[in-house]
């Protein structure tokens, strides 16, 4: 018995070896592999910042690139209304050719041309204004 004994205890001490060393393994796999699964979460937390601060960026250029937009389509419809405007005004005037009469000199008034008020002085107008009631007879000479 001493000697299956000793043969039990044997295989018993490498098998717990093994089991030890065995544990050790899968405790260094294990911490590998947690090891890995950081690296990766990190780098794929690193991505998202990334892509997330490029989208932003992206983001705001489309923004003003929309503002833009906008502006232009208020600016063509302006023009559109401005131009049908138009249109409307210069048909009028073409449809309204029919109805006037061509004139002839004989259908001109002629309006005397108006004196233009040049500066004067004082004296001047005084002077006129005496002038024209002499002419009119509102000062009579002598009775």
């Amino acid at each position: 018995m001493n000697i299956n004994k000793n043969e039990n205890s044997l295989k018993n001490y490498f098998y717990g070896a093994n089991k030890i060393n065995s544990k050790k393994i899968k405790l260094f796999n294990l911490k590998f592999i947690h090891r890995i699964f950081n690296s990766v979460n990190i780098s794929l937390l690193i991505l998202i910042f990334i892509f997330s601060f490029i989208s932003f960026n992206s983001q705001r250029k489309w923004t003003g690139i929309y503002k833009n937009l906008t502006k232009t389509r208020v600016k063509n419809n302006n023009l559109i209304d401005y131009i049908s405007k138009t249109e409307e005004f210069y048909i009028n005037k073409i449809e309204s050719l029919n109805t006037f009469k061509k004139t002839t000199p004989k259908d001109l008034i002629y309006l005397d041309k108006q004196i233009t008020n040049k500066k004067r002085n004082y004296l001047n107008k005084k002077i006129k204004y005496i002038k024209d009631g002499l002419k009119d007879s509102k000062y009579q000479i002598g009775y």
